[in-house]
């Protein structure tokens, strides 16, 4: 195996995965596409736009703490999409802080980042790593929206919305049922405190440049609540999340009232087979590549505080396509010294928001409106 190859793509025969490889291709950065099945990872290189220009290698690696370090050691970022990140991505943050390399990820599962945080951080911190989880649509352009009201000073109250179209992945479903399991841990800030949100509940929200109302939800807490818990400046922060189709958000919400019914009492191992099953029955294969025609997003904060108010609104499109390139553009930050903050952080705060903000619109991917 090279060392010539500073990023791994663990998970790299997944939706996700190809997009990250593709953007890495892009960036220039030669990688290395990692998981646990070698012809699945082969097969699903040869569908990358481009590929035929990148620097890569295929390495089949065990799920294990043990053989992953073994992996990274020779690495510099590991961009991880395995999840439900709830079941497997401790694994992955031990071996890169065993490996002293930083870590990205996807996902936005409560449980399992303050898990990661309370674990980790001081470890990574040392190390002069970066531990940064929710490196991704849903995510990244809500917290560059925040991060931009927050330029007004006095501003001391978040409201964030993720609105969003797209079609979920297999992955993406498996963590949307997972986080069900962690509902006890779902949680916004007031009065800089943490409040657990109701479980199985709608929230109708106005979002811009729309007509009507838009279900959403609290969608596990999402992750600003936890990056700004330790701001000064912010006393109290929701995050609320929805999709375009209706339809699924209803059927989400109907998910969890049935999990709360029906499963949260059976054995952790029984709960998870039903949620998988159920999973799969809403996305069992690969989705489509994503047309930007269809797949339209919006993501706005609105900041109060105590006489004064602001706001920022992010559109864009493809989610899948922004994440991959957030992950790239992040990791090439990171590898070539533009780092600003170690331990457990966002991506936002590992290299800066207005950087990550500025590789986006590189891309054509968002624009960014500030009344």
């Amino acid at each position: 195996m090279s060392v010539n190859r500073p990023v791994v793509v663990y998970g790299a025969s997944g939706y996700t995965g190809r997009l990250i490889a593709e953007a890495l291709r892009n960036y220039g950065i030669p990688f290395i596409a990692a998981g646990r099945n070698a012809e699945r990872i082969e097969e699903a290189m040869k569908l990358v736009p481009g590929i035929e220009t990148a620097d890569y290698e295929v390495v089949e690696v065990e799920h294990t703490v043990e053989a992953l370090t073994e992996l990274f050691k020779s690495t510099k970022v590991v961009c991880n999409t395995v999840g439900p990140f709830h079941y497997f991505g401790e694994t992955v943050v031990e071996a890169a802080a065993n490996a002293n390399i930083h870590y990205l990820d996807t996902t936005g599962e409560i449980f399992f980042m303050d898990q990661a945080k309370k674990k980790f951080s001081e470890q990574y911190k040392a190390n002069g790593k970066v531990l940064a989880p929710c490196t991704s649509y849903m995510y990244v352009p809500l917290e560059i929206a925040a991060r931009v009201a927050l330029e007004t000073p006095g501003i001391d109250t978040i409201e964030a919305v993720c609105y969003a179209a797209g079609t979920p992945t297999y992955g993406s479903t498996q963590s949307i049922f997972s986080m069900f399991q962690a509902a006890d841990d779902a949680f916004y800030l007031k009065d800089n405190q943490r409040a657990i949100w109701p479980k199985a509940k709608g929230y109708e929200v106005m979002v811009p440049g729309e007509a009507m109302t838009q279900l959403t939800h609290c969608w596990g807490g999402g992750s600003l609540p936890l990056i700004f818990e330790s701001d000064a400046r912010v006393r109290n922060c929701r995050q609320l999340t929805g999709f375009t189709n209706r339809e699924l958000m209803e059927q989400v919400i109907g998910m969890q009232t049935m999990y709360e019914n029906d499963l949260k009492d059976l054995p952790a191992d029984v709960q998870a087979a039903q949620l998988k099953s159920i999973g799969e029955s809403i996305q069992a294969g690969m989705p489509p590549r994503e047309n930007p025609l269809v797949h339209r997003c919006v993501d706005f904060v609105k900041g109060r505080g105590g006489n004064n108010t602001s706001s920022c609104t992010v559109r864009s499109f493809t989610p899948y396509l922004l994440t991959g390139v957030v992950q790239a553009a992040t990791a090439n930050l990171l590898i070539n010294g533009h780092q600003l903050d170690s331990g457990f952080v966002s991506a936002c705060q590992a290299v800066g928001y207005q950087e990550l903000m500025g590789q986006l619109q590189n891309f054509g991917l968002i624009e960014v409106e500030v009344d």
